[in-house]
């Protein structure tokens, strides 16, 4: 029986694949290949939800899929029960700073919390709610007041860094929740997402004296972790992407400053002191090996992220930190095109623009251009395949064989990283030139 797909999931994916970016839903409509690798995180997150900790760098060229491999792990965290913050690192947005970048990536992350019913960020005054529900269920139960069951639930969280002031913020929010007021409540959530910039301004709001500022973020995101699972979650799972963006820092101190961050968290993972918490980076070969401005010229990570020397010659290990997403191969390729191909027709065969002879002879077109480029790193190809069927959806009359023909497909320029290669002149046909 054939499922049709609804025209929202259908254009979000192809809107977003055309535009060379990843599509935020329906990433299970397209994915191929990759088993190996999404077998191991799925096994990262059964150890999260456990209360374990993991540790993950996802390294794989431009255009190769991190960042659509880290939405789909994103994706089924959630399916897992996981509580899901993620953020794209910038010059503004780094794991350590002393300029407030540190705490604009935290804020961030919080603003993208992401659960199962609120996968598109937004989700944790819903997340304390649940909490201060499960709360009041007790305290019904045992005759006790609510702050005193809602206390000795946060008292676990005491042991941690930050652990009494973040157990007086919920416990405000608690009080708002009863009370009726929003403001307390307004200042609650803000305090849990680091939008406080003085002590001065929290301590007035909420008489806590402390706030998440930089050197407090890695802390308060273990808070977060033992938190949500006191709400009734399985753990936090953070995912990072972007971080080239470190390598390119000028300054060294800067730099290292960061690398350390990565290493503490490292060891915490590795070691298992870190309570239903996991972190998975995203990152370019360079970001990892090079050995002047990666993570590798820090002696003490390039130890811990080193290849397992025997795994060579086409063998694997996906045990260690570090899992090199692996090349499509041409076949796994053709399935991908034929998904697309079955979304743009919105999941009815009948609707196919193209057919498999067709999307053959397109590989064929683009091999002899560009080499084994086009399956390698596929972005730009796929907004080729993409256009090609725009222009046989729009034209009435207009053959395959007649574009495939008498177009070029230009190659993806990795050399200006996630920048898609465009026409010359103002051909509708975008990523080819005739």
């Amino acid at each position: 029986m054939t499922t049709t797909i609804r025209p929202r999931d259908r254009d979000a994916v192809i809107q977003s694949l055309r535009a060379g970016v990843v599509p935020r839903t329906g990433q299970h409509l397209v994915q191929v290949g990759r088993t190996r690798e999404i077998e191991t995180l799925l096994t990262d997150i059964e150890r999260i939800a456990d209360g374990g900790s993991a540790f993950r760098v996802v390294v794989g060229e431009y255009g190769a899929g991190k960042t659509f491999f880290l939405n789909l792990v994103r994706a089924v965290g959630m399916e897992k029960k996981l509580v899901v913050a993620s953020a794209d690192l910038n010059p503004d947005r780094r794991l350590h700073a002393s300029g407030g970048q540190a705490r604009s990536l935290y804020a961030e992350l919080m603003r993208n919390l992401s659960t199962r019913t609120k996968p598109e960020g937004g989700a944790l005054s819903g997340i304390v709610e649940k909490f201060i529900a499960t709360a009041k269920t007790e305290a019904k139960a045992s005759g006790q007041t609510t702050e005193a069951v809602l206390r000795q639930k946060l008292d676990h969280l005491t042991e941690l860094v930050n652990g009494y002031d973040f157990a007086d913020v919920i416990a405000a929010y608690c009080r708002g929740f009863e009370e009726g007021n929003e403001q307390l409540k307004s200042d609650a959530v803000r305090w849990l997402r680091g939008e406080f910039s003085t002590k001065t301004d929290a301590k007035q709001a909420l008489g806590v004296r402390t706030i998440v500022d930089d050197a407090a973020v890695y802390d308060q995101l273990k808070l977060m972790a033992r938190f949500v699972r006191l709400a009734g979650f399985s753990g936090l799972l953070v995912s990072l992407d972007e971080l080239v963006n470190l390598y390119k820092l000028a300054n060294t101190q800067a730099r290292n400053a960061n690398y350390e961050q990565i290493l503490r968290i490292l060891n915490d993972s590795l070691q298992g002191t870190a309570v239903g918490l996991g972190f998975v980076l995203g990152g370019t070969p360079e970001f990892l090996l090079d050995t002047r401005r990666g993570l590798y010229s820090y002696p003490a990570l390039q130890s811990r992220l080193a290849q397992n020397t025997f795994a060579s010659g086409g063998l694997v290990d996906f045990s260690g930190p570090v899992v090199r997403l692996s090349s499509l191969t041409p076949e796994d390729f053709y399935v991908l095109l034929q998904k697309i191909r079955h979304v743009n027709a919105s999941g009815d065969p009948v609707k196919y623009l193209l057919p498999d002879q067709g999307i053959y002879s397109f590989m064929e077109h683009c091999s002899k251009r560009i080499g084994d480029t086009y399956f390698r790193t596929p972005r730009t190809t796929i907004t080729a395949f993409i256009n090609l069927l725009a222009v046989l959806e729009q034209n009435a009359g207009t053959t395959w064989q007649e574009l495939l023909g008498g177009l070029e497909v230009l190659p993806d320029n990795g050399a200006t990283g996630d920048q898609v290669v465009e026409a010359e002149g103002d051909d509708e046909f975008a990523s080819f030139k005739m």
